[in-house]
């Protein structure tokens, strides 16, 4: 058995490497971004990349690499239930529906008349989304009819960059204040107003759709719990001062008594409905109960080094450290199976 590792700094891949050498684990680096890749695996068993929804070359080619090394007969983590749908807020949108997932209710439209329709006749507030971006990016609160139909105006005509200048150096200065960003960082804030990031300039305009998603209120944080297998860990993070938004705002509460485990049993559910390797769940409340916002594969590793301790499938809680990335692992080694 052999276990083929596309490493990134900062990426999963780091921590898979040491799991790796301290459980010798067999495992070899490979290179997915060279033409030869698939020789590359030709003696393994396996491909573990972690890519990201930021990089412009992952964006251009990750899902259809993974995809393919798994229809030849490798185990490739993440696979195609886990990750298809990745970055991908309207995909994630026919997926859970299609589950009876409780989502958050939400609305696509493929066509301004339509969208139009439906914004004369909704209730506000609702919350714009494009269909990707992650740490709350490309999200907006829409507070009546005239911003809704700005918006769906847009969208069927000029069509949004994948890279919000002004909302990232807003954020940028945000985090200065609170003392989590440097004066350099929000330099290069005031420098994206003029030069675009490499990925909006590949990734293109968002266009031809709008998708808005309802505003739950009465929320002043969000649930994220991370399944992996049979194992989940989740963190309460906290809405930004004079915001609506959750994800991304660096306040967190990792303390058990904070997590509702309602969240924790949803997550179970639909990790099996979905039969996905590994699954991050974004929940707000509506009336007490938990609703699916966004799901994602990836998350920031360091984010979720203080939660101390996670639970079961039988929502037994487990306390003490734990490795996520370790467990992604075996999993890996277990679909191998024995005697490779």
């Amino acid at each position: 058995m052999k276990i083929g590792i596309h490493q990134t700094k900062g990426s999963f891949s780091e921590r898979w490497i040491a799991y790796c050498e301290a459980k010798q684990i067999a495992w070899r680096p490979v290179d997915c971004y060279r033409s030869d890749i698939i020789q590359q695996l030709a003696d393994c068993d396996a491909l573990m990349w972690h890519f990201q929804n930021v990089s412009p070359k992952d964006f251009l080619f990750a899902k259809q690499l993974l995809f393919s090394l798994q229809a030849s007969g490798k185990i490739v983590f993440p696979d195609f239930n886990t990750s298809w749908h990745f970055d991908d807020k309207v995909g994630q949108k026919y997926l859970l529906e299609s589950i009876s997932a409780p989502l958050a209710p939400s609305y696509v439209f493929y066509s301004k008349k339509d969208a139009l329709v439906w914004a004369n006749q909704t209730t506000f507030p609702k919350v714009f989304k494009l269909r990707t971006g992650g740490g709350s990016a490309n999200v907006k609160l829409v507070k009546d009819r005239y911003s809704a139909v700005k918006l769906i105006n847009k969208a069927f005509s000029c069509g949004f960059g994948q890279y919000d200048s002004i909302g990232n150096l807003k954020e940028r200065i945000r985090k200065y204040r609170l003392g989590k960003e440097s004066l350099m960082g929000v330099m290069k804030g005031f420098v994206r107003l003029l030069i675009p990031t490499e990925f909006s300039l590949i990734k293109g305009r968002e266009k031809g759709y709008v998708y808005f998603q309802e505003f739950i209120p009465g929320n002043d944080s969000d649930i994220r719990v991370v399944v992996i297998g049979d194992r989940a860990f989740a963190i309460k993070r906290l809405i930004r001062k004079n915001d609506f938004r959750a994800s991304g705002s660096g306040d967190i509460l990792y303390n058990k008594t904070e997590i509702n485990e309602n969240c924790v049993r949803v997550a179970f559910e639909t990790t099996k409905k979905l039969d996905v390797q590994c699954m991050a769940y974004d929940f707000v409340y509506y009336k007490g109960k938990p609703l699916i916002t966004e799901i994602s594969y990836g998350f920031i590793r360091e984010v979720y080094d203080p939660c101390p301790g996670y639970w079961s499938r039988d929502l037994t809680w487990h306390e003490g450290k734990f490795n996520p990335q370790g467990w992604m692992v075996d999993l890996v080694v277990k679909s191998i199976g024995p005697g490779k």
